[in-house]
C-alpha cells in the first residue's frame, strides 16, 4: 500500500493542525493505521494507532487529550487532528499501515511507511 501524508505547516504554540494521510494500492480497511514522528536529532517514536475499523485506538502518553486519530475507509483516508500543540511536538510525521493494530505501535509491527510531513510549533 503506498500511503502520502499531508497538512502539516508552521503553527504557534496552542494552535491546531490536521494531518492527513491517503492511501492506495491495496485494501486500506485491512490495515490498521499509525501515526509517528520522528524530532530533529531524536528516534522515531509512536503517535497514535487506529485498528481497521476504527473501533479502537491507541495514544502515547504526550499527546492523550490533545491529538486525535480517524479514519474513513470510503475514502482511504487516516487523519491526525492536532490540537493545544505544543514546541515540543515539532517532528516530522509519518504515517503508517500495520496487520494488527496490537503491532502498530512497535516500528518493527510497520508494513508500510508514507513520506512525512513536517509540524514546526513555535513558542
Amino acid at each position: 500500500v503506498q500511503l502520502q501524508a499531508s497538512g502539516g505547516g508552521l503553527v504557534q504554540a496552542g494552535g491546531s493542525l490536521r494531518l492527513s494521510c491517503a492511501a492506495s494500492g491495496r485494501t486500506f480497511s485491512n490495515y490498521a493505521m499509525s501515526w509517528f514522528r520522528q524530532a530533529p536529532g531524536k528516534e522515531r517514536e509512536f503517535v497514535a494507532a487506529i485498528s481497521w475499523s476504527g473501533g479502537s485506538t491507541f495514544y502515547t502518553d504526550s499527546v492523550t487529550g490533545r491529538f486525535s486519530i480517524s479514519r474513513d475507509n470510503a475514502k482511504n483516508t487516516v487523519w491526525l487532528q492536532m490540537n493545544s500543540l505544543k514546541p515540543e511536538d515539532t517532528a516530522v510525521y509519518y504515517c503508517a499501515a500495520c496487520a494488527v493494530v496490537a503491532v502498530c505501535k512497535n516500528l518493527s509491527g510497520i508494513g508500510y511507511w508514507g513520506k512525512g510531513t513536517l509540524v514546526t510549533v513555535s513558542s
